[in-house]
């Protein structure tokens, strides 16, 4: 059994172009589908926070539109619960990276008020990726990619190819127009290869040992190649 980090946003809000704060956290899928995956493989979870903070659930991502039934919100609604885990999160800034056989960070719009200027996350996620262990991320937690900075300001994931949510789900969502700035154009004007497939189909970019979704459909299959990597 091998332990797998969960590294969260502590973020409640994502604040928009206009000072508005607009209630978010982790989305529910994202967590609860690798979740499940990594735990039923019989590895252990920890999680870690900004600041060690017990993470937020986006609320919209428990509604029944969201997870394509209301039976199926309560059941994803009944695995947070239940996850120890989320309820006794380290502080992102104590965790050693040594530690851990794998990382992975859930989406959700919280990451693009925290984690994308985080330098503790950034520092994080530069040692996981030269570290070569399995590094997953999903759908909005690309925006942590932001903070890996090297010491010329230049991006350490510059070059790698990797899926994210796109301009036009955030379109379609209804937010793009309220954003500060968009998680697709930035990490493209950081040098990293966004591969955009069709909004809210499953995709998922494996590149190296970094594994990529770009939505919350991309989280379940992002975990099986996670496990793969894992072996």
């Amino acid at each position: 059994m091998s332990k797998i980090l969960f590294v969260m946003t502590g973020a409640d809000h994502w604040t928009l172009a206009d000072g508005t704060q607009h209630p978010t956290g982790y989305w529910a899928e994202e967590a609860v589908a690798p979740y499940e995956a990594f735990k039923a493989a019989g590895h252990e979870i920890v999680v870690a926070t900004p600041g060690g903070v017990v993470p937020t659930v986006d609320k919209g991502s428990l509604a029944a539109e969201a997870n394509g039934g209301q039976e199926n919100a309560d059941r994803i609604a009944g695995v947070l619960a239940s996850a120890a885990e989320l309820q006794q999160p380290l502080r992102l800034e104590d965790v050693n990276l040594d530690d851990y056989a794998a990382v992975f960070y859930p989406g959700g719009h919280g990451p693009m008020e925290d984690l994308a200027v985080d330098a503790d996350s950034g520092r994080l996620l530069t040692l996981a990726l030269e570290s070569g262990k399995p590094l997953g991320v999903v759908c909005h937690a690309p925006a942590a990619l932001l903070a890996a900075t090297k010491a010329d300001g230049s991006n350490v994931f510059a070059g790698r190819r990797v899926a994210a949510f796109t301009n036009a789900e955030e379109t379609q969502a209804g937010l793009a127009d309220k954003a500060k700035w968009l998680l697709q154009d930035r990490l493209t004007e950081a040098g990293v290869q966004v591969d955009v497939a069709e909004p809210w189909a499953p995709h998922v970019i494996v590149d190296g040992n970094l594994v990529t979704g770009q939505n919350p459909s991309s989280s379940a299959p992002l975990a099986v190649e996670l496990l793969k990597k894992l072996g």
